[in-house]
């Protein structure tokens, strides 16, 4: 408690350090563009593009560029379903009978039981991305964009398949039944077992450097910045403060620190258990609009498909829709960055395959199932190519206002509470990136926390451009080192799928019940 009365008071301080009201505006503005500045420099490394393919815009002539890091998700995604004879889709009956239950035993080493990790990994995920990155994949790549966010999601239940069977087979358990796994020691652990051990060390320290940074990202910063600006269109007072984005910076990382600053947990427990009540009143309430535009839906599916493959604006234009939507698809159910298999590499399983199965679920609750509902709202509604609607979630909340006027305001809320649950979870797999490389001591997890909640304050402030723009590279880029190593790895995966997948299919697991 001593820890965390001096961590607060430390952003106290911040915050009366900060100039009130006057200058609040002007100080936001040079904050964004630092900020802007620093992205940029990262862009030209992490976002470099080894090809480019011409088209045309209402502007003339324009270059659709292909990231490096979309080629080695996807690519990678691929290459894992195709090496484990399409697991995603042959396991898929057998993942649900796991989350229910059915192969659970208390004797198992772990923390947690399959369904507890599959909702802390989701808990990360199902939140922004799924409100707010699928409206600016569909602002920027039209209905188009829609599909390749599907596909990609369906090959990288195999990626999050792959990763999380990993950190399984090469978590480390403490004495005490504490939990240490994720990415960091399977690339170092797994490659130092076929000899690749400067490879594996250099790979697993290159990784939670980047995790550190999609912790500070897209874990943070972009929810933070979502989040205000879900809770300011519904106050427009609050909008037109210039003190207003600092105010709410420092409430919402106050309101972080007491969880993970060692403070109340309580409050994570209740948001934890909030979270599957608002994700269900969210689908409701997509499943309800699209009922009232059930005669738009066989329309509007057609045209997702003839956008996702149009040529109207030659190669070019094509090329730009598959990379929006490939590109908001990763963001939003993380398949193959590696950060869920954080969370999973704590479940309750003497079977490392068994964990992989019901991880690959998370993509498609995630994506296939809430990323294409919020995607239907907004293309149903008309409000994806509405300048009225704005950007990123005020094109969400457009699109809901046109059938429930009331709706805004409920979205408001639970976009706060996605962005809280999301945060608390990212400051988890951070720190333990942070403890992997500097040890897992309390000064180290202090001065990480700290930074996270400064990082919460900078989001708020900072421009959407910038802050997805940096959620993006720091996320994607985790995939270098995760999708590389595992591809080294999959000889054993697959060794370890054929054996387990044997024993299923010939009865030779014990059902629980």
């Amino acid at each position: 408690m001593a820890t965390t009365r001096r961590a607060l008071a430390l952003l106290s301080l911040f915050a009366l350090a900060l100039p009130w009201p006057a200058a609040a505006e002007s100080l936001a503005a040079r904050v964004d563009h630092t900020f802007g500045r620093l992205v940029a420099g990262f862009a030209t490394v992490l976002f470099w593009e080894p090809f480019s393919v011409a088209g045309s815009g209402s502007d003339g002539a324009v270059r659709h560029g292909v990231p490096l890091i979309l080629v080695v998700l996807v690519g990678g995604a691929i290459f894992f379903t195709v090496a484990m004879r399409f697991i995603n889709l042959r396991a898929f009956r057998h993942a649900i009978a796991v989350i229910r239950g059915h192969y659970d035993r208390r004797e198992d080493p772990g923390e947690i039981t399959h369904a507890q990790a599959l909702s802390s990994a989701l808990s990360a995920t199902v939140g922004l991305g799924n409100i707010a990155g699928v409206a600016v994949a569909v602002g920027t790549g039209g209905p188009g964009a829609v599909f390749w966010m599907v596909l990609e999601a369906v090959f990288g239940m195999t990626s999050k398949f792959v990763e999380c069977t990993l950190a399984q087979l090469y978590r480390r358990v403490l004495p005490d039944g504490t939990v240490h796994g994720g990415p960091m020691y399977y690339l170092e652990m797994g490659l130092a077992e076929r000899g690749l051990k400067r490879l594996g060390r250099g790979m697993a320290i290159l990784f939670a450097c980047l995790c550190i940074g999609g912790s500070l990202g897209g874990g943070n910063m972009f929810q933070a910045n979502q989040a205000y600006q879900a809770v300011a269109g519904r106050l427009p007072g609050l909008a037109r403060a210039p003190w207003a984005p600092w105010l709410f910076g420092l409430g919402l990382a106050f309101l972080v620190g007491l969880v993970i600053l060692g403070g109340i947990t309580r409050i994570g427990e209740v948001t934890v258990r909030l979270m599957p009540f608002m994700a269900l009143l969210y689908c409701l309430t997509c499943l309800s609009i699209l009922a009232r535009h059930l005669g738009a839906l066989p329309a509007l599916f057609h045209q997702i498909i003839a956008s996702a493959f149009t040529l109207q604006a030659g190669l070019g234009g094509f090329v730009g829709v598959l990379v929006t939507g490939v590109r908001r698809a990763a963001f939003s159910n993380e398949a193959g960055i590696g950060s869920a298999a954080i969370a999973h590499a704590a479940a309750r399983t003497t079977e490392p395959v068994r964990e992989g199965i019901v991880a690959m679920v998370g993509p498609f609750i995630d994506t296939i199932v809430i990323c294409s509902m919020t995607a239907m709202v907004v293309l149903v509604t008309g409000a994806w190519n509405n300048p009225a609607a704005g950007e990123g979630v005020q094109m969400t909340s457009y699109a809901f206002a046109t059938v429930f006027p009331w709706f805004p305001d409920l979205l408001a809320v639970g976009v706060f509470l996605f962005a809280y649950s999301t945060l608390i979870s990212w400051s988890y797999y951070g720190e333990k990136a942070a403890g992997y490389l500097f040890g897992p001591s309390r000064r180290v997890a202090l001065v990480y926390r700290l930074c996270f909640l400064v990082c919460v304050v900078v989001g708020t402030v900072s421009s959407l451009h910038n802050v997805l723009d940096f959620s993006d590279m720091m996320v994607l880029a985790m995939a270098f080192p995760n999708i590389l190593g595992a591809c080294l790895l999959t000889p054993k995966i697959r060794a370890l799928v054929d054996d387990y997948w044997g024993r299923y299919r010939r009865g030779e697991m014990e059902v629980v019940r």
